[in-house]
């Protein structure tokens, strides 16, 4: 009788003791789940291209790196500069970049010419609602409104994003094309040339050629500031691009850099004067009053529009996007037409009200 308990003791023990090990190994697995939970993410490595050197037009970049919205999102962004858009959606093709900054149009004319099947680029993010493509133009040499540039010397440098939209705005305002002398320049005399009155307008970036004149000594009131967007122009301007491969593998790091953008974009409205005074302390000899004159002219004319007040930051408009790739179509023939789905990808934007530029 005495080893029958004795046995039924040892029993109940044994199962006690694999009760209170297997309870103990749960404890130690929620223990560690937890403390893995609480561990911080490696940050991701990102390289970011940047089209063109750093100015205004990169203000939420810079302001998204300052605040440390791109670390929150444990992304580790590397920039570096590209000789140009067509330039800096090739690295995003070549995946030695993952994201950049081009113009949508660029992007347009770079997907349709590649013929070697590469990847399928697409915009994730759109910062300039309104492209600033511009001619500048001299009223002391006859130019005051569009349709005066007939008959006129307009200068163009090579690379010029602006001239390539310039035949749709042309016809769309029932300009003579023909009449009209183009010359091609260097992007380094287009000021000074327009400045000594050796050619009578150029094209360019409204924040860029047209601030650079009147920081050259020419008077205010004898620019005429001829923005395509005033006469029709349906464009977008620049945007963010995602590697694709990146996008597939890793969406949550692709929305965490557009939510930090976002960010920064609206550490910027808040704030120009700091974000531009954060843009010149990263350039060679910049000028805060220089690129706060620039961001104010920015976030008016391209970015703060009555579409985005509407749609929210970073969106675009696909009737309105479809009507840009045919003004695109007037200079650029397309092997294959594309739709505005085929360019702009939105499902890494948050949602409208983190989008709200109010």
């Amino acid at each position: 009788m005495r080893a029958i308990k004795t046995s039924a003791i040892r029993s109940h023990l044994s199962v006690l003791l694999a009760f209170m090990a297997g309870l103990c190994a749960i404890v130690g697995v929620t223990a560690n789940n937890v403390l893995a939970a609480d561990e911080p993410r490696p940050p991701l490595a990102i390289q970011f291209s940047l089209d063109r050197p750093i100015d205004a037009a990169a203000a939420p970049f810079v302001m998204a790196a300052a605040g440390g919205l791109f670390s929150a999102e444990a992304l580790a962004v590397t920039t570096n500069i590209a000789s140009g858009s067509s330039d800096a959606i090739a690295r995003v093709a070549a995946g030695t970049s993952d994201f950049a900054l081009v113009d949508i149009n660029a992007l347009m004319r770079f997907r349709d010419k590649d013929k070697q099947g590469g990847p399928r680029i697409k915009a994730v993010f759109v910062l300039f609602n309104r492209a600033p493509y511009t001619i500048i133009a001299r009223r002391s040499r006859g130019v005051r409104m569009l349709s005066d540039i007939e008959g006129k010397n307009l200068g163009a440098a090579e690379g010029d994003l602006s001239i390539r939209l310039w035949p749709a705005v042309a016809k769309q305002n029932g300009i003579n094309i023909k009449s009209v002398k183009q010359s091609s320049i260097s992007a380094a005399v287009r000021e000074p040339m327009l400045s000594a009155g050796q050619i009578d307008a150029v094209t360019g970036f409204s924040y860029l050629s047209a601030i650079n004149l009147r920081d050259r000594g020419v008077p205010a009131d004898d620019l005429a500031v001829l923005k395509f967007a005033d006469y029709g122009c349906e464009a977008y301007g620049f945007a963010v691009i995602a590697n694709p491969a990146l996008a597939a593998a890793k969406p949550q790091a692709v929305k965490g850099f557009v939510r930090a953008v976002i960010g920064g974009l609206h550490l910027t409205i808040k704030d120009p004067a700091g974000a531009a005074a954060e843009v010149a302390s990263r350039m060679d000899g910049g000028s805060k009053d220089l690129e706060l004159e620039r961001l104010q002219s920015i976030l008016r004319d391209n970015i703060l529009t009555s579409e985005v007040k509407r749609n929210g930051i970073g969106a675009i408009d696909p009737a309105r996007f479809d009507r840009s790739i045919d003004q695109v179509a007037e200079d650029f023939k397309f092997q294959k037409r594309p739709h505005a789905s085929d360019i702009f990808d939105d499902q890494f934007l948050p949602p409208l009200n983190g989008r709200l530029s109010n």
